[in-house]
């Protein structure tokens, strides 16, 4: 079983690239791309806090326990 981060998915709904998001939340892209590929060991609620706000989802839109 593993925790599945669903960052694509959010991004296109939101038509935002990966660079934006990276922004917005004030993250590195390469932080992002660890977790879109599921390579991230944990996320600091204040980080998935801020994707939230910028995608405007709520975190079980973003996580899936597979």
């Amino acid at each position: 079983m593993a925790i599945i981060i669903n960052i694509d998915v959010m991004l296109a709904r939101r038509k935002m690239s990966v660079t934006e998001l990276a922004e917005r939340v004030g993250i590195t892209i390469a932080n992002i791309s660890i977790l879109k590929n599921g390579k991230a060991k944990a996320i600091r609620f204040s980080t998935l806090e801020a994707i939230c706000k910028a995608l405007d989802c709520q975190p079980g839109d973003l996580l899936q326990y597979e």
